[in-house]
């Protein structure tokens, strides 16, 4: 296993968990096995991991982690359900989310997700499949770009970014990191203290390519569904966009079917929630922010199922 890569959170979001010896969990985002190894090393004989990831690399990095109760599957996690169909497994006590982009895939200069590096321009969680970066930015209308880089990056200057893109692209394809950060660097003049020009076009960028909130939407429904009564839900999120939509499910499934306004209907008419909320949203300490600045957008979130689950 590859050893540099510190997952944020890691001890928080585990115990969150509360493991049981014999339990049957899930990490839908394995990256370099840093929540895997943890739970594992909290689970019996009897228990079981499986463990799910769409990127390539986690899953050949994930095959030097020997243990016969890890079974390791390459899937996007919006597949969850039916991975564990596939598997016959109904239930489980236990599913952590860890969303977003892995430093692993970060540093490594050939996926193309960083402009600390100049690389070709990927940024693809699974390069064999979908359209890469520099592919989509040769095609997108302008007004595609500017709404992109706007709605999931949340920059201000997303229309002159745009426009450069399209300006560029006609005198040649922009195909390295180097050639965009640079290009978005001459663009936007006014910029944030420390933080690169071209950080929010980057990561907007990444998020759609990888339909990374559409992702999320879709998996959290069918975690719930697949959790027994009282197993938890932990997710991981780096990006406001990504725990908006967690904070908003996990309130609406706590919450529970409620009545229209001004409509009387009788509360046993109406779906109970299905959720518990347990605690508030947990932030990394001072010092895990110190020794890793990623952790400093990190935010934890945990509930528990109540009622009955599905069977």
């Amino acid at each position: 296993m590859e050893t540099a890569h510190v997952p944020v959170l890691a001890q928080e979001a585990v115990a969150a968990l509360a493991i049981k010896s014999d339990g049957v969990y899930v990490d839908a985002t394995f990256g370099r096995g840093g929540h895997s190894q943890l739970i594992l090393d909290r689970l019996g004989p009897g228990g079981r991991l499986i463990a799910l990831d769409r990127d390539p690399d986690a899953i050949r990095a994930g095959a030097a982690l020997q243990d016969a109760r890890l079974t390791l599957v390459q899937s996007a996690f919006s597949r969850l359900g039916a991975v564990l169909d596939e598997m016959g497994v109904a239930q489980v006590d236990g599913i952590l989310l860890d969303i977003g982009v892995s430093s692993p895939q970060l540093d490594d200069a050939t996926r193309g997700f960083s402009f600390r590096f100049d690389a070709p321009l990927d940024m693809r969680m699974d390069p064999g499949s979908g359209m890469s970066a520099a592919d989509w930015l040769a095609t997108a209308t302008e007004e595609e770009i500017s709404e992109v880089i706007r709605s999931y990056g949340e920059e201000r200057f997303a229309k002159s970014i745009a426009r450069a893109i399209v300006a560029a692209r006609q005198e040649a394809p922009i195909r390295s990191t180097g050639q965009l950060a640079s290009l978005i660097a001459a663009t936007v003049k006014k910029r944030e203290p420390g933080q690169h020009p071209a950080t929010r076009s980057f990561q907007a960028i990444r998020i759609y390519l990888n339909r990374e909130l559409e992702e999320l939407s879709a998996v959290l429904p069918q975690c719930v569904d697949r959790l027994k009564p009282a197993g938890r839900l932990a997710v991981i999120s780096f990006h406001s966009l990504e725990d908006r939509i967690v904070k908003r499910f996990m309130r609406d499934e706590a919450l529970g079917e409620q009545a229209p306004r001004r409509l009387p209907i009788p509360a046993a008419m109406l779906k109970p929630g299905r959720l518990k909320l347990l605690g508030r949203a947990q932030h990394a300490a001072d010092a895990e922010v110190a020794a890793n600045p990623r952790a400093r957008s990190a935010v934890l979130r945990v509930a528990e199922r109540v009622g009955e689950a599905a069977a």
